[in-house]
């Protein structure tokens, strides 16, 4: 024996609870970050064609009313937990003001990038 101490096992109790936890760690993130852009409404789905959601109003804890537009007309549609109704369609467009619709990540990212000391 020359002294030298044997290597640790990868297959070894410590390495295990190590790794048990990491990974117990990174899905316990994975939840928070998806129940935080749920909680801020941060994921929501943005329209890019003819449909897409202009405003939304929270009524209950799981019903609210939205205003869809629909190519040039709008509609109010009720969700709740017995799915969605379309209230009435309007005969003369509503128009939104209010705080900008937050830029989309890839937006946010190609700003990122083009930015001086950004990635390159």
């Amino acid at each position: 024996m020359t002294g030298m101490a044997q290597p640790a096992s990868p297959l070894s109790v410590s390495s295990l609870a190590q790794l048990t936890l990491s990974l117990l760690a990174i899905v316990a993130l994975i939840f928070a970050i998806s129940w935080l852009l749920k909680r801020f409404k941060l994921a929501a789905p943005r329209g890019r064609g003819d449909i897409s959601v202009i405003d939304q109003l929270a009524i209950g804890p799981r019903e609210r009313i939205v205003l869809v537009r629909v190519g040039d007309s709008q509609v109010l549609v009720g969700i709740g937990s017995a799915g969605m109704i379309a209230l009435t369609p309007l005969a003369k467009p509503i128009e939104v003001s209010g705080p900008p619709a937050a830029p989309l990540f890839a937006d946010r990212l190609r700003e990122f990038i083009k930015r001086p000391g950004g990635a390159a």
